[in-house]
């Protein structure tokens, strides 16, 4: 399936052990105003002031550890619990997104990947401009 998404922002979300899902507004809220986008005039502005399109992807392996010459995923949240979490990351970023009236009047779409499957991308950047945001 196509999920190509034009000018916009890539999310890779991994839950960790203890992840609750009184922060999930709190992610999308940081994720959908921090200014991380530039405008047409160099300006630094938000996802939703680009507005720009936004693609959110399950990345359980953002949680793993080198031990020794292999990697290891204990610090990952469980499974069911994740999906639950990333579930509703997706519910309110929809949510957040279509509340934006300049963003949602503005043909920009959010696409997402699916929890558990094997995501296969290819990303043209220009430049290297990638941020870790912990919650």
């Amino acid at each position: 399936m196509n999920r190509k998404v034009n000018k916009g922002m890539v999310i890779y979300v991994c839950f960790f052990k203890g992840a609750e899902s009184s922060v999930i507004p709190k992610m999308v809220s940081s994720l959908l105003s921090v200014k991380l986008s530039e405008s047409d005039n160099g300006k630094r502005v938000s996802i939703l002031d680009l507005p720009g399109d936004v693609l959110i992807v399950p990345q359980a392996t953002l949680g793993g550890r080198a031990k020794g010459r292999c990697m290891q995923y204990h610090s990952n949240a469980d499974k069911v619990l994740a999906m639950e979490l990333y579930s509703s990351l997706i519910a309110q970023c929809e949510k957040e997104l279509q509340a934006h009236s300049k963003w949602a009047e503005s043909g920009a779409v959010l696409k997402y990947g699916t929890y558990g499957n094997r995501q296969v991308l290819k990303l043209d950047t220009n430049g290297p401009y990638t941020h870790l945001l912990e919650f």
